[in-house]
């Protein structure tokens, strides 16, 4: 029987058992889970990239950012220049694109949805996406590229052998497809964060569209607002903390600020 689309866990061991659900592997005898996670303080708040958030006419305005972007940075900033690269650059300071955020480790994720303290008042969410199966809806060049490198996910080099530009990407195929890529180490936050986008092959094409179509794919952890100080405290004392996630000095800060925060009671409806 497949699990319910969106799951509500009641404490910290459930949230665990939750998370690695299904990350036992018969054929290699380990425990590999096959999913991706996305943390979010607000379990309301939906999956839509930075581009769309521009509002009316955002798929217009992708490749004038990007352009803008490419012209005003610094060429040194990437170590190859494809488009690829340039889009992880821009994704990860901040440049509204198609990209969303994600990482490998649960545990990562549960630190983006506890991370805000001012939100703890709502529930917070953790998405989990098989990765591994939603690949086996791309386009076949896109398939045979992974089995062929015998990878789980892209790399942005991977990607510059099978489109060049957003234009190709968009023609490969007549329904919208997503794929999760692993972008190039640009610093020590990538890395630590355990650090994947995903990809819609449309720049109008929402993950969240996609995901409702395919409802086998995909859970949506919900965690209470109730439980979300347990979860805090166990996280930090795992050292999943923005000192971690953020290395240098405005990390160290911003896990000081939240840390010697004094907790506050739930706000009364």
């Amino acid at each position: 029987m497949e699990p319910p689309v969106e799951v509500r866990v009641h404490s910290w061991l459930e949230l665990i058992e939750a998370l690695y659900a299904g990350s036992w592997r018969e054929d290699i005898q380990r425990y590999r889970s096959p999913f991706v996670f996305r943390g979010a303080t607000d379990a309301a708040y939906p999956l839509v990239t930075g581009l769309s958030r521009l509002g009316s006419g955002f798929e217009r305005l992708e490749s004038h950012l990007l352009r803008n972007f490419r012209k005003y940075a610094r060429h040194s900033m990437v170590e190859i220049d494809t488009l690829w690269h340039w889009l992880s650059m821009a994704q990860h300071h901040g440049l509204p694109t198609r990209l969303l955020d994600w990482t490998i480790s649960p545990l990562v994720a549960a630190h983006f949805s506890t991370e805000d303290i001012q939100s703890f008042d709502r529930d917070g969410c953790i998405w989990m996406v098989n990765a591994e199966q939603a690949h086996h809806l791309l386009p076949d060049t896109f398939r045979s590229a992974l089995e062929e490198e015998g990878a789980t996910f892209f790399t942005v080099e991977m990607l510059d052998r099978l489109a060049a530009s957003l234009e190709d990407l968009d023609d490969l195929a007549e329904e919208p497809f997503v794929l999760f890529f692993e972008p190039p180490s640009i610093d020590a936050r990538i890395v630590n964060q355990y650090a994947l986008f995903s990809l819609m092959s449309s720049s109008s094409a929402q993950i969240d569209g996609w995901l409702q179509r395919h409802p086998h794919l995909w859970r949506k952890i919900i965690l209470p607002a109730e439980i979300k100080w347990e979860v805090r405290d166990k996280l930090d004392q795992a050292n999943v903390t923005e000192r971690v996630l953020f290395p240098g000095l405005d990390g160290l800060s911003r896990w000081q600020k939240r840390y010697y925060t004094p907790r506050v009671p739930l706000r009364k409806e």
